[in-house]
């Protein structure tokens, strides 16, 4: 049985927040919506989010945060991921480098690894702390347990890492198996001085690519330079987004969450079990509605 909303929209994919901790203190951080630490769902509560998700034929689950690897039993739950989703998280990547391959045995499929500036000093004055030795060491340990394609995910900041770009370009030619996504900022850092659009990056990108392929979720472009594929992640103008939104959400203390963009709508599903879970599921799928549409 799929799950369908009131503007049509299929829900097929669910993001699960984890935790709202991190090692990390990066500048731009919107935490998932999650504003602050609270107890956390068990094991067991998201395994049973998952078994519901895959009654309603969603084909795929993110890990998110926060950083998903601050909690230990992170292995434990990839392992619960019912057969024939696919499974993927989101991470700093800067303790990726140890539980890559366990991860990788657990069932998980790939990671997207956030990267803001390939200078030491840089990285810390956007991160908090200068990991960068230890993200580099995690992409790679990802790229040789298979958690591929890794995903690179940079947002590009004005006069903070603008003049990366080419650098990160490079970067990505330098290993197999990853795609580079030029990330712009949320719509509420608009009024920062490093807010950036990348309309003119993506106009340059669609002139120079050798091939430029259409995603099908949310018609997102993917442009192939010499050894390079790069996508530009610009959620907040891209009209599409929200129209093709095929995603529910769920708070690392147990509420499901119909849209990223807001807070005064989320549905209580911590403890639920069976028929109670999948009927909060069709509420939520209920509450839907595009935001920036």
């Amino acid at each position: 049985m799929i799950l369908k909303d009131n503007y049509g929209r299929t829900v097929t994919n669910l993001r699960i927040s984890l935790t709202p901790r991190c090692n990390l203190n990066c500048i731009y951080c919107h935490a998932e919506g999650e504003v602050a630490p609270k107890s956390l769902m068990s094991a067991e509560d998201i395994g049973e989010i998952m078994r519901v998700a895959k009654h309603f034929d969603m084909r795929s689950i993110k890990f998110t945060g926060g950083e998903p690897l601050m909690r230990t039993d992170l292995v434990d739950i990839v392992s619960m991921v019912p057969e024939g989703m696919e499974s993927s998280m989101t991470t700093n990547g800067t303790i990726l480098e140890s539980v890559a391959q366990d991860l990788k045995d657990a069932g998980l499929s790939r990671v997207n690894i956030s990267l803001d500036s390939l200078r030491h000093e840089r990285y810390k004055s956007i991160a908090g702390k200068d990991c960068l030795s230890d993200v580099l060491v995690g992409i790679d340990a990802a790229i040789e347990a298979g958690l591929t394609p890794v995903k690179l995910n940079v947002v590009l900041m004005k006069g903070i890492n603008d003049d990366e770009i080419a650098d990160f370009i490079e970067f990505a030619r330098s290993r197999d198996h990853l795609i580079l996504q030029f990330i712009e900022l949320m719509d509420e850092f608009r009024d920062c001085p490093y807010h950036m659009e990348l309309i003119s990056l993506e106009e340059e990108l669609q002139r120079i690519a050798k091939t430029v392929v259409t995603r099908r979720m949310h018609h997102r472009k993917k442009y192939l330079l010499d050894g390079a594929e790069i996508e530009i992640v610009r959620p907040m103008h891209n009209t599409e987004f929200c129209a093709f939104c095929n995603r529910l959400r769920v708070t690392s203390d147990g509420f499901l969450k119909p849209c990223l963009m807001r807070h005064d709508n989320h549905v209580n599903i911590r403890g639920l079990r069976g028929a109670a879970l999948e009927d909060a599921f069709r509420e939520t799928v209920m509450l839907r509605q595009p935001y920036y549409c």
